[in-house]
């Protein structure tokens, strides 16, 4: 491909796209393009990712036998481990600091941080009792109240548990609380946020089992905590943490999760928290398998009748017991779990809290029935008098995900800098397992659907065996075009603009137009939620669970409908242009896959998965995460594999700033070096 010819096409467009972070084009097509698909259609992406989901959970079953289960065990165990990217360091220093003190009726309150990884610390409040103990100690962690653990019904656990002789430590949830980007500026740690520890490796699952874990060593290090008898609890995404930390953590003698234990199953397609996201979690077990990990230690779950979470509902959680009970039954302990069920809405209940009283009563300090018992009545605090600093005045230690994502990322840049010469075949591969397509290859198109011409444009699907349907618009010109380019929009065909495929036309060029799984007429509105959540929160999520990642998804179809365009056509050659996420796709099937493609257009693509800045993080959707990109190399590997014509029209940051001056330079020079230690073919420009 000329490559005079990419870099006046990427110029042209350059003026017609939007700089705004909603990428749409200035002059978008007015007069919309033709559909391909009919109206009032059922939504394809849910029903397919749902019913993957019910056979993955038929699948998952467990041992009828203790030989069978403790080899499964184990298995579970690591594989939570490895696709949480929990890395935990108990010989760590806690370096435990209190900012406060409060005496309260019967028992003391200290606001306190402590390390829980290499430089990062957690908030959190110590309610103690008062005597020398030892006392039985409870983790207490919070779900989505955007106070963390200051709010009303998750302190209240506390000031329960230490009426009662127990000490609690109820701690801020990573990115919550006092743990947020600002100070006092309580946000939603999930949608891209939280997603963005998944580029560097890692995942807020992951780093909140650790944080949870790093509690139970501050809980062992005091004297007046009776080391045999840990417990934990939580409600909602707090519950969501207790299950995961204490089923990997034997310390915890019993736990109670409220309102959280459901089904991976229905978890697809939901649109619970990336907290509440295990990568790959349906290719491994189902909840039963996690829960059974409890086994024989005690377990008790409380889930709500009124709950409005599908994922929540009663009748979720009890499919889990019912498939997990067997293997407590296998070693002789049947009661040590259990369930009880209330008629109310979400949340950590008066009624959840006197079960829980009962709960650890029996199993932390020998006591009782176990049957749900009152409280010592107690008064909640005003949250300032918890907060562990003055607003505004963290101390510095205690990071939010925005820092430790950006440096966590900065370090990963630098270590593979470096490094050598590049081992070319072992990083494709290794980007396969990244996006997780390893077995793409299977997949192909069995049938092309073609319908009746409209305003020039032949309409077709090309359905495939994976179960997609993928809509797509064909341009033909009256003479037999040398060239046909491959046109993908992230907001669908209609966000194309018209001077660019007015262009194409004249260029003598056969365009073809694709929409990607989410977008254009490929959308679902499943994903259409409410405006604190990303864009494809809902399909990243389900996608994730399955053992897949959108944008490995979009390699895929991007690689279906060029091996179309080439044997159906027989082009000589083939250019891909891509708008945001749509333009990285192909990237990467380059990168991974030579012959596809020969040169490339990216317009509005990030130059670097490095986290940027918190203000914008929503320019791009979940879709776009790849986890462990950034371990892996970064996308200037991706170009350097390519050994393609590459043009990136418009470049951005990964929250959607511009790139351009010195930064842009820096980024040449980087992106240069990569091509030279990687022997590649690439030829890189650069249009602002």
């Amino acid at each position: 491909m000329n490559k005079i010819i990419l870099l006046i096409l990427a110029s042209t467009y350059a003026f017609c796209l939007d700089a705004r972070p909603s990428g749409f084009a200035h002059e978008a097509n007015g007069d919309s393009l033709p559909n391909v698909l009919p109206a009032n259609r059922a939504d394809l992406l849910d029903s397919r990712l749902r019913k993957e989901a019910k056979l993955a959970y038929a699948t998952q079953q467990l041992p009828s036998n203790l030989e069978d289960w403790k080899i499964l065990r184990e298995t579970i165990r690591q594989e939570i481990i490895a696709h949480s990217g929990i890395k935990v360091d108990h010989s760590l220093p806690l370096d435990l600091k209190e900012t406060g003190s409060i005496q309260m009726d019967g028992y003391t309150i200290k606001n306190i941080y402590f390390q829980t990884a290499p430089g990062v610390y957690a908030t959190a409040n110590l309610y103690i009792p008062d005597g020398k103990g030892p006392f039985p100690a409870v983790v207490n962690m919070h779900g989505h109240w955007r106070e963390g653990k200051l709010a009303e019904s998750v302190q209240s656990v506390g000031h329960s548990l230490a009426k009662n002789g127990y000490v609690c430590l109820t701690i801020d949830a990573f990115g919550s609380g006092e743990r947020a980007t600002t100070h006092g500026d309580y946000e939603y740690h999930g949608a891209n946020l939280g997603a963005s520890l998944m580029n560097i490796g890692e995942s807020l699952l992951g780093v909140q089992v650790v944080d949870n874990m790093r509690a139970v060593d501050l809980l062992l290090s005091l004297p007046f905590v009776d080391k045999e008898n840990i417990g934990a609890t939580g409600a909602s995404g707090g519950g969501n943490q207790t299950m995961w930390f204490a089923a990997l953590d034997e310390r915890i003698k019993a736990a109670m999760p409220i309102v959280s234990v459901g089904t991976f199953e229905s978890a697809v397609m939901g649109s619970n928290c990336v907290c509440e996201l295990m990568p790959g979690g349906l290719t491994f077990t189902e909840s039963a398998g996690v829960l059974a990990l409890y086994a024989p230690r005690a377990l008790k779950m409380c889930n709500h009748h009124k709950d409005s979470n599908p994922t929540f509902y009663p009748a979720e959680m009890l499919r889990s017991y019912e498939n997990a009970k067997p293997i407590f039954q296998l070693h002789g302990v049947a009661d040590n779990i259990q369930y009880e069920l209330f008629d109310l809405e979400h949340g950590y209940a008066p009624e959840d809290r006197r079960a829980m009283l009962g709960f650890f009563d029996l199993y932390l300090k020998e006591k009782g029935s176990g049957e749900a018992r009152d409280e010592v009545p107690f008064s909640t605090l005003a949250m300032e008098k918890l907060m562990v600093f003055k607003l505004g005045e963290r101390d510095p230690k205690v990071m939010g995900i925005a820092d430790y994502a950006r440096s966590r990322g900065q370090k990963h840049k630098e270590t593979f800098r470096a490094g050598g010469a590049v081992e070319r075949a072992q990083k494709r591969d290794e980007l396969r397992k990244l996006l997780m397509i390893e077995n793409s290859s299977g997949s192909s198109i069995q049938n092309v659907h073609a319908y009746s011409a409209v305003q020039g444009w032949d309409r077709m699907a090309l359905s495939t065996s994976s179960g997609k349907l993928i809509p797509l618009l064909h341009w033909s010109p009256t003479v037999k075009p040398k060239t046909y380019v491959v046109v993908s929009h992230m907001e669908g065909k209609n966000g194309i603009s018209t001077s660019m495929l007015e262009e194409f036309k004249t260029k003598n060029w056969g365009i073809i137009l694709v929409e990607l799984s989410g977008t254009g007429e490929a959308s679902s509105p499943a994903d259409l939620l409410r405006g604190d959540l990303s864009q494809f929160h809902t399909l990243s999520r389900a996608h994730l669970w399955l053992g897949k990642t959108m944008m490995g998804e979009w390699v895929e179809e991007i690689r279906l409908v060029s091996s179309y365009v080439r044997d159906k056509f027989n082009p000589e050659q083939i250019i891909f242009d891509g708008h945001k996420e749509a333009g990285l796709a192909a990237l990467f099937l380059a990168a991974v896959e030579q012959g596809k493609l020969d040169a490339l257009i990216l317009r509005n693509v990030p130059l670097s998965y490095v986290f940027d800045r918190r203000e914008t993080i929503e320019f791009f959707s979940m879709g776009i995460h790849v986890p462990g990109v950034l371990p892996w190399g970064d996308i200037s590997l991706a170009a350097a594999l390519a050994d393609i014509d590459l043009t990136i029209a418009q470049p951005l940051s990964m929250s959607g700033r511009t790139i351009s001056g010195e930064e842009l330079a820096a980024y040449q020079d980087e992106y240069n070096s990569v091509i030279e230690r990687s022997q590649s073919r690439t030829k890189l420009s650069f249009t602002p």
